[in-house]
């Protein structure tokens, strides 16, 4: 069964770092952009990140600018986000989703996520910012 599996959330202190993994099980990532969302309780799910499939662009929301980095390691099937100086105002369900489409620059904007444009979705991984 061809699935998206996050790992690597957890609690972290203010100002601390954590790398999430997205890995594909069942199908490769090469021909896929994968995005990163998350949804805080009471909150839409939002953008937060993407790497397109093509040549490895790069977005991210400005609200994590400068803090988040996406990476991708196609021969590992695996996409990471690595998150510094983390918030309190970070704290939600990371979900990664995979798409054929070329989607990355609505991943980033502001709006409603449109669940149908992913082929893959994950379970999604628990972040927690908090002293």
């Amino acid at each position: 069964q061809s699935r998206l599996v996050e790992s690597g959330g957890g609690t972290v202190q203010p100002g601390g770092s954590l790398r999430l993994s997205c890995a594909a099980s069942g199908f490769t990532l090469d021909s896929y952009a994968i995005g990163w969302f998350r949804q805080a309780p009471g909150k839409e799910r939002e953008g937060v990140s993407c790497i397109s499939s093509t040549d490895g662009s790069t977005y991210y929301a400005d609200s994590v600018k400068g803090r988040f980095t996406i990476s991708r390691d196609n021969a590992k099937s695996t996409v990471y986000l690595q998150m510094n100086s983390l918030k309190p105002e970070d704290t939600a369900v990371y979900y990664c989703a995979a798409a054929l489409l070329p989607v990355c620059q609505r991943v980033v904007s502001a709006g409603e996520v449109l669940g149908y444009l992913y082929d893959y979705w994950g379970q999604g991984t628990q972040v927690t910012v908090s002293s």
